[in-house]
């Protein structure tokens, strides 16, 4: 089958691998210096999986700036452009979307687009109606950032937002890509597999959220919270994953899809919601008066990353914390080997781990890593478990 991919991002960069190693595929992305480096098979993301695919080219795709070409290229059109969450409007900014529709429609009025991007519930009704057409269709994608691919590999699911002969075509074209048997596929109305994705990450984000809070209240007063936790996930119903603390929820995904469900509930009784949204600013609030506790006059923060594997900084909760140990008055410095400038966002950046140990009086960590545990004595994390 033929295939053409909007915007290459990990949602649409990992469904571009996938779906080329059995269908011809041509991947368009805006950013011409993207397009360069993944067309000599060099990785734009920090995820081992797409490395891996490109270097050993186990896919066939073509990678390309030119729109035209990538619209009459495809049977279906996906679309993985982002959709940020407008604090001002309270929705999702969906406009990255309609503008590739719009210019594809006019490139060729028959175009069938399948919607890969986190969008608002009934969404997809209202496309269809804006735009006279009913070949827009929605598939929630369910990975994470820096294991992309790996969770298109082996996807705990395929969900498909239409109930059709298409539909099925297009969950077989998923599960012929995919490394996993017996993939679960369900095929329901397009204003289910809205609320699928949007409420699957608000319960992620209440699972971060309330161990969050337990870590709050044992640092509090003075208890062991691996305890606590291992005690609690020998209940099957708790299990033992998906529990390690940390500085808040953060990345691309939770905190927007959170504010978006909270959204979704105007006129709709709810405390759940509001209170998910509510506990991960409580969480960066506590974080930072316990670094403070500490009096320190210079933080260290190290690493702006969500977590271990990711590439991604700039929805990482680490920015509050930073923001409010400066409103306090204390110096902050970082130490991130991602960033070439030497400031950023008015903050000293320490390339050297030894400068920036001797400068620093604490070091805030949202995760451990190897070269922490020489200076254990000076960090601050809530990590208990070096993963998630």
């Amino acid at each position: 089958m033929k295939v053409s991919v909007f915007g290459l991002g990990y949602v649409g960069l990992s469904n571009a691998l996938l779906l080329g190693q059995h269908e011809e595929v041509v991947a368009y992305d805006i950013v011409e210096s993207k397009i360069n480096k993944l067309s000599k098979k060099e990785s734009t993301l920090d995820d081992k999986e797409i490395i891996e695919f490109l270097s050993e080219d186990s896919a066939n795709v073509t990678f390309t700036n030119d729109f035209e070409a990538a619209v009459n290229h495809g049977e279906y059109l996906i679309i993985a452009t982002p959709t940020d969450y407008n604090e001002e409007t309270h929705h999702f900014d969906t406009s990255t979307i309609e503008d590739v529709i719009e210019k594809a429609l006019e490139i060729r009025p028959d175009a069938t687009f399948l919607i890969k991007s986190t969008i608002p519930v009934n969404y997809v009704g209202k496309l269809k109606e804006k735009y006279q057409t009913k070949n827009i269709i929605f598939s929630p994608e369910f990975l994470r950032e820096g294991r992309a691919l790996y969770d298109n590999l082996y996807p705990s699911r395929i969900v498909i937002g239409e109930v059709s002969e298409r539909a099925e075509e297009l969950a077989e074209m998923f599960k012929r890509g995919a490394h996993k048997e017996n993939v679960a596929t369900l095929l329901m109305n397009e204003t289910e597999a809205e609320a699928v994705k949007l409420f699957s990450n608000t319960y992620l984000a209440l699972r971060v959220a309330y161990f969050n809070e337990l870590d709050t209240y044992a640092e509090s007063n003075g208890l062991d919270t691996k305890k606590i936790i291992e005690g609690m996930g020998y209940d099957p119903r708790i299990g033992n994953y998906y529990n390690n603390p940390s500085f808040g929820y953060g990345g691309y995904c939770l905190p927007k899809d959170t504010k978006q469900v909270k959204a979704e509930f105007l006129g709709v009784p709810e405390e759940l919601m509001t209170a998910i949204v509510g506990a991960n600013n409580t969480r960066k609030e506590f974080i930072t008066n316990q670094v403070l506790a500490r009096k320190p006059k210079t933080v260290g923060i190290y690493r702006l990353t969500m977590k271990a594997g990711s590439d991604n900084f700039r929805y990482s909760a680490i920015h509050d914390i930073i923001r409010m140990i400066e409103e306090s008055g204390t110096k902050v410095i970082i130490f991130e080997p991602r960033l070439k400038e030497t400031i950023y966002h008015g903050i000293d950046v320490e390339s050297d781990f030894e400068l920036f140990n001797m400068r620093a009086d604490v070091i805030v960590a949202n995760r451990m890593d190897e070269i922490l545990k020489t200076v254990e004595d000076k960090v601050y994390t809530r990590d208990l478990y070096e993963r998630d």
